[in-house]
């Protein structure tokens, strides 16, 4: 029983790096692209641009709950540890060779659009130091010794026997 809960919190822990990855960075590129248009005033904001901003906000949003569902619930630590691994080894890479770690980013014509939006939103979180930030926030759970053990099923120690003939 014990391995198919780690096995469930190493998918989980993919789809959470999946999600800061792939959602927040096409968030960070959709609102730093809106923020930008507007500050420099290069294009009056028309109800489609406020409508996008919203869009990539919704989705930091979506993306900051499963975050927090996955440092707060209690689930395997494996949840929290592949997503942490994954985000502080692309931080040392990028602190070791800026270079390298960039290259990591898809940005070739042939990559979906979408993709390529996410990969520079990742870049930036990643030149920011927001991954890294996350990654040791998402580690934080893995040392808590009680993550590791399985929850106790305290309902058979309360439960009191009733006499056959109830109350009366």
């Amino acid at each position: 029983m014990r391995t198919l809960r780690h096995l469930g919190g190493f998918l989980i822990g993919l789809v959470v790096t999946a999600a800061v990855l792939a959602g927040g960075g096409w968030a960070v590129t959709q609102a730093t692209a809106q923020a930008a248009a507007h500050v420099t005033g290069q294009a009056t904001p028309t109800l489609a641009d406020n409508q996008q901003l919203w869009i990539a906000l919704g989705a930091m949003a979506a993306v900051g709950l499963v975050y927090g569902l996955v440092v707060a619930g209690r689930i395997s630590p494996l949840a929290t540890f592949v997503p942490s691994m994954v985000l502080l080894a692309w931080t040392v890479v990028y602190a070791l060779d800026p270079a390298r770690a960039i290259s990591l980013v898809p940005a070739e014509p042939s990559v979906n659009q979408i993709v390529r939006q996410a990969g520079a939103g990742a870049q930036t979180l990643l030149t920011t130091g927001v991954l890294a930030l996350l990654g040791v926030a998402l580690f934080i759970p893995v040392l808590m010794p009680s993550r590791w053990s399985r929850p106790q099923d305290d309902l058979d120690d309360d439960y009191e026997s009733s006499q056959e003939g109830g109350y009366y």
